[in-house]
Protein backbone atom coordinates (compact mmCIF):
# COMPACT_ATOMS: atom_id res chain seq x y z
CA UNK A 1 0.00 0.00 0.00
CA UNK A 2 3.24 2.64 -0.06
CA UNK A 3 2.14 3.74 -3.69
CA UNK A 4 -1.32 4.57 -2.46
CA UNK A 5 0.24 6.32 0.46
CA UNK A 6 2.19 8.06 -2.39
CA UNK A 7 -0.16 9.44 -4.49
CA UNK A 8 -2.17 10.64 -1.24
CA UNK A 9 0.50 12.65 -0.95
CA UNK A 10 1.26 14.08 -4.15
CA UNK A 11 -2.63 14.80 -3.93
CA UNK A 12 -1.90 16.82 -0.77
CA UNK A 13 0.91 18.59 -2.61
CA UNK A 14 -0.69 19.71 -5.42
CA UNK A 15 -3.74 20.75 -3.00
CA UNK A 16 -1.35 22.83 -1.45
CA UNK A 17 0.02 24.42 -4.13
CA UNK A 18 -3.48 24.66 -5.67
CA UNK A 19 -4.67 26.42 -1.88
CA UNK A 20 -1.47 29.07 -2.11
CA UNK A 21 -1.91 29.71 -5.80
CA UNK A 22 -5.70 31.10 -4.85
CA UNK A 23 -4.39 32.66 -1.61
CA UNK A 24 -1.79 34.92 -3.65
CA UNK A 25 -4.68 35.57 -6.55
CA UNK A 26 -7.08 36.23 -3.08
CA UNK A 27 -4.33 38.98 -1.79
CA UNK A 28 -3.06 40.16 -5.29
CA UNK A 29 -7.48 40.64 -6.68
CA UNK A 30 -7.87 43.05 -2.54
CA UNK A 31 -4.56 44.91 -2.78
CA UNK A 32 -5.90 45.37 -6.40
CA UNK A 33 -9.48 46.25 -5.61
CA UNK A 34 -7.93 48.85 -2.38
CA UNK A 35 -4.89 49.92 -3.97
CA UNK A 36 -6.15 50.15 -8.24
CA UNK A 37 -9.65 50.44 -7.62
CA UNK A 38 -9.68 47.11 -9.54
CA UNK A 39 -10.15 43.80 -8.64
CA UNK A 40 -9.72 40.39 -10.20
CA UNK A 41 -12.45 39.38 -12.17
CA UNK A 42 -14.18 36.01 -11.40
CA UNK A 43 -11.67 35.34 -8.24
CA UNK A 44 -14.36 34.42 -6.48
CA UNK A 45 -15.43 31.86 -8.62
CA UNK A 46 -11.75 30.36 -9.08
CA UNK A 47 -11.28 30.41 -5.44
CA UNK A 48 -14.35 27.99 -5.29
CA UNK A 49 -13.45 25.67 -7.80
CA UNK A 50 -10.02 25.74 -6.27
CA UNK A 51 -11.83 24.82 -2.65
CA UNK A 52 -13.75 22.06 -4.09
CA UNK A 53 -11.05 20.88 -5.89
CA UNK A 54 -8.32 21.03 -2.85
CA UNK A 55 -11.12 19.16 -0.28
CA UNK A 56 -11.04 16.05 -2.56
CA UNK A 57 -7.35 16.31 -2.78
CA UNK A 58 -7.18 16.23 0.57
CA UNK A 59 -9.08 13.28 1.00
CA UNK A 60 -7.14 10.30 0.11
CA UNK A 61 -4.29 11.42 2.75
CA UNK A 62 -6.37 12.13 5.67
CA UNK A 63 -8.32 8.61 4.96
CA UNK A 64 -4.53 6.73 4.30
CA UNK A 65 -2.96 7.72 7.71
CA UNK A 66 -6.63 7.66 9.60
CA UNK A 67 -6.67 11.55 10.11
CA UNK A 68 -10.50 11.27 10.29
CA UNK A 69 -11.97 12.43 13.59
CA UNK A 70 -12.42 9.77 16.55
CA UNK A 71 -14.84 10.50 19.01
CA UNK A 72 -13.90 7.23 21.62
CA UNK A 73 -16.26 8.31 24.24
CA UNK A 74 -18.49 5.30 23.93
CA UNK A 75 -15.45 2.78 22.71
CA UNK A 76 -12.84 3.79 25.17
CA UNK A 77 -14.10 1.26 27.39
CA UNK A 78 -14.21 -1.68 24.26
CA UNK A 79 -11.54 -4.59 23.38
CA UNK A 80 -9.01 -3.75 21.20
CA UNK A 81 -10.82 -6.58 18.95
CA UNK A 82 -14.24 -4.65 19.29
CA UNK A 83 -12.44 -1.14 18.34
CA UNK A 84 -10.76 -2.83 15.31
CA UNK A 85 -13.58 -4.17 13.56
CA UNK A 86 -15.68 -0.74 14.44
CA UNK A 87 -12.56 1.24 12.80
CA UNK A 88 -12.71 -1.79 9.64
CA UNK A 89 -16.66 -0.95 9.93
CA UNK A 90 -15.73 2.63 9.38
CA UNK A 91 -13.33 2.09 6.36
CA UNK A 92 -15.68 0.29 4.59
CA UNK A 93 -18.80 2.71 5.25
CA UNK A 94 -16.20 5.28 3.73
CA UNK A 95 -15.41 3.41 1.22
CA UNK A 96 -18.40 3.19 0.35
CA UNK A 97 -19.97 7.31 0.53
CA UNK A 98 -16.84 7.93 -1.61
CA UNK A 99 -17.89 5.51 -3.85
CA UNK A 100 -21.23 7.10 -3.97
CA UNK A 101 -19.26 10.82 -4.49
CA UNK A 102 -17.19 8.91 -7.22
CA UNK A 103 -20.00 8.13 -9.00
CA UNK A 104 -22.19 11.00 -8.50
CA UNK A 105 -19.01 13.42 -9.33
CA UNK A 106 -18.76 11.62 -12.56
CA UNK A 107 -22.34 12.12 -13.49
CA UNK A 108 -22.30 15.89 -12.72
CA UNK A 109 -19.10 15.75 -14.71
CA UNK A 110 -21.23 14.73 -18.47
CA UNK A 111 -23.82 16.44 -17.50
CA UNK A 112 -22.07 19.44 -17.23
CA UNK A 113 -19.82 18.44 -20.22
CA UNK A 114 -22.96 17.58 -22.42
CA UNK A 115 -24.92 21.08 -21.16
CA UNK A 116 -21.57 22.86 -21.50
CA UNK A 117 -22.23 24.81 -18.32
CA UNK A 118 -19.53 27.36 -17.08
CA UNK A 119 -19.21 29.67 -14.57
CA UNK A 120 -20.72 33.14 -14.67
CA UNK A 121 -18.16 35.28 -14.84
CA UNK A 122 -15.00 33.73 -16.97
CA UNK A 123 -16.93 31.01 -18.78
CA UNK A 124 -14.26 28.46 -17.26
CA UNK A 125 -16.02 25.00 -18.03
CA UNK A 126 -17.94 23.49 -14.65
CA UNK A 127 -16.91 19.75 -16.05
CA UNK A 128 -12.95 20.44 -15.47
CA UNK A 129 -13.38 21.05 -11.31
CA UNK A 130 -15.92 17.84 -11.39
CA UNK A 131 -12.95 15.55 -13.72
CA UNK A 132 -10.73 17.19 -11.02
CA UNK A 133 -12.46 15.74 -8.47
CA UNK A 134 -13.09 11.95 -9.32
CA UNK A 135 -9.20 10.59 -9.00
CA UNK A 136 -9.09 11.88 -5.95
CA UNK A 137 -12.17 10.57 -4.65
CA UNK A 138 -11.63 7.12 -6.04
CA UNK A 139 -8.82 6.65 -4.01
CA UNK A 140 -9.62 7.84 -1.12
CA UNK A 141 -12.52 5.13 -1.45
CA UNK A 142 -9.56 2.63 -2.52
CA UNK A 143 -7.69 3.38 0.40
CA UNK A 144 -10.53 2.67 2.90
CA UNK A 145 -11.66 -0.50 1.30
CA UNK A 146 -7.97 -1.47 1.51
CA UNK A 147 -8.03 -0.78 5.03
CA UNK A 148 -10.92 -2.59 5.86
CA UNK A 149 -9.73 -5.86 4.42
CA UNK A 150 -5.72 -5.54 5.28
CA UNK A 151 -4.58 -8.29 7.93
CA UNK A 152 -3.52 -5.47 10.45
CA UNK A 153 -5.96 -2.74 11.93
CA UNK A 154 -6.78 0.05 9.76
CA UNK A 155 -4.79 2.78 11.76
CA UNK A 156 -1.67 0.75 10.69
CA UNK A 157 1.84 0.55 12.91
CA UNK A 158 0.33 3.21 15.31
CA UNK A 159 -1.06 0.58 17.48
CA UNK A 160 1.13 -1.92 19.40
CA UNK A 161 1.01 -5.59 18.94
Amino acid sequence: MLWLEKMALACAALAGMLLTLIALMTCASVLGRNLLGASLAGDFELTGAAAALAIALFMPLCQARQGHIVVDFFTSGLSRNATNALDRGGCILTALVTGLLTWRTTLGGVNAWNNHTGTMLLGLPEWLVFAGMVPPLALTGLIAFLQSIARQPPHGLKVPP
